[in-house]
């Protein structure tokens, strides 16, 4: 079964709470935890236990499991798909997380190191994480998280094995050293390329409310500002929209489908890679193959997909919230593009490449002026003139109609947000 059948089962599962064809960690690929895990397994799991490849698990082990499955996922040692069951691949990266931490590698947990592991991942995942930690890799936060709880900087080294032989213990030393993340952030590598959507959007606001209020198209005088505090307003109506559809996936909690989301990225980032390094048209080709691939009602896609977008957004999971935008954009909710748009010509979770931004602006541009109806701000009737003003600024280039300040504010609807679900489906 390939990763793309696969994501379109998890993803029916996730928002339809319809029964959904199996999917086993361990085997062959990687996805990380894309709503396979908690999600799928409880919308179709009706009683206390289930059988497994012909073995009994209560409801409880199953669901510790995945917990555990899709932490180490997070955490960069991939176990495969996040099923519950901690088979071969799952007991490797088990073994590969202890000898991380300096701890006896047996591939077997005890209650204390699945407890660092789950709550570290808890704790990375809800976001509020100091920038300079999550700049050194999740492997990184992990090794902070466990240096803070435990009060000891060094990592601490069990002891051996009664049949351990020195040369083995020396390379599994060597191999712990080489694979650990550095102690302080590295300013120069790719981690810089990082910064945090939140933590910008905290500082705009505060420079937003000390300006009196948003800029306007009379009133803007730097366009790059202007963009910002437009694209963090679309992003707090974006996990508004997301955390409100998620209310109506019943049986699960918000931090369950956090954590079901968090693997979104991960699923798409091919598609997220050639944001930075292709144009418009041919990124879309690509995704519209991806959601060919899936086999999804475009309903049932759309809906998780904003979903996802609020989580990526609230967790500043950038991958994440890209992904999304970019699935809801190829199923021809053209308005989301102002979102990709935003990420290239500010450079959060892409290269920031402002000369493939303005094509996205457009086509959001374009949608709005047809009289799609708005997603962001719906009641802001000059919304879109002092995008385009901002972005066309911005980019150096003149507007299409001449001036951007000709553009008739009209041409954006006054609507409320359109989900184009209907509940029970």
């Amino acid at each position: 079964m390939s990763r793309r059948s696969i994501l379109a089962a998890a993803l029916v599962a996730a928002v339809m709470s319809m029964p959904a064809e199996r999917v086993m960690a361990d085997s062959n690929g990687v996805l990380g935890g894309l709503i396979i895990g908690g999600l799928i397994g409880s919308a179709i799991a009706n009683n206390n236990r289930r059988t497994v490849r012909g073995t009994s698990y209560s409801s409880a082990t199953l669901n510790a499991n995945r917990e555990t499955q899709t932490a180490l996922n997070y955490f960069d040692f991939p176990v495969g798909y996040v099923d519950g069951v901690l088979g071969r691949n799952s007991r490797t990266a088990i073994a590969n997380y202890q000898s991380f931490l300096g701890y006896e590698p047996t591939g077997e947990l005890t209650e204390y190191q699945r407890s660092m592991l789950v709550d570290a991942y808890h704790w990375a995942s809800a976001g509020g994480v100091d920038p300079a930690v999550m700049a050194q890799g999740p492997r990184g936060v992990l090794q902070y998280y466990r240096d803070e709880r435990t009060g000891a900087p060094k990592v601490v080294q069990e002891a051996p094995l009664p049949d351990a032989a020195p040369a083995a213990d020396a390379r599994q030393a060597d191999a712990r050293q080489a694979d650990a993340a550095p102690a302080l952030p590295n300013f120069m590598g790719a981690a810089s390329a990082q910064p945090s959507l939140a933590s910008n959007c905290n500082k705009v606001s505060l420079i937003t409310n000390a300006n009196g209020g948003f800029a306007t198209v009379a009133t803007m005088t730097d366009a790059d500002f202007t963009l910002n505090e437009q694209f963090c307003l679309a992003r707090t109506y974006a996990i508004s929209q997301g955390e409100d559809l998620a209310a109506e996936v019943q049986g699960f909690t918000p931090d369950q489908i956090a954590t079901q989301c968090a693997s979104f990225g991960p699923a798409m980032k091919d598609e997220i890679a050639a944001l930075s390094l292709q144009p418009r048209d041919a990124v879309l080709q690509q995704v519209s193959a991806f959601v060919l691939k899936t086999g999804m009602a475009p309903a049932q896609l759309s809906a998780t997909a904003r979903i996802c977008l609020s989580v990526g957004y609230r967790t500043d999971a950038m991958d994440v919230a890209i992904g999304s935008a970019l699935l809801l954009t190829a199923l021809g909710e053209k308005p989301y593009a102002e979102l990709i748009g935003h990420h290239l010509a500010e450079g959060f979770g892409t290269a920031r490449r402002p000369d493939l931004a303005m094509a996205w602006y457009q086509s959001a541009f374009d949608a709005l002026a047809a009289g799609t109806p708005a997603v962001f701000a719906p009641t802001q009737p000059d919304r879109l003139q002092l995008l385009q003003k901002a972005a066309f600024q911005a980019s150096g280039m003149s507007s299409p109609h001449g001036s951007a300040d000709n553009v008739a504010p009209s041409s954006v609807p006054v609507a409320l947000p359109s989900f184009g679900v209907t509940t029970g489906q």
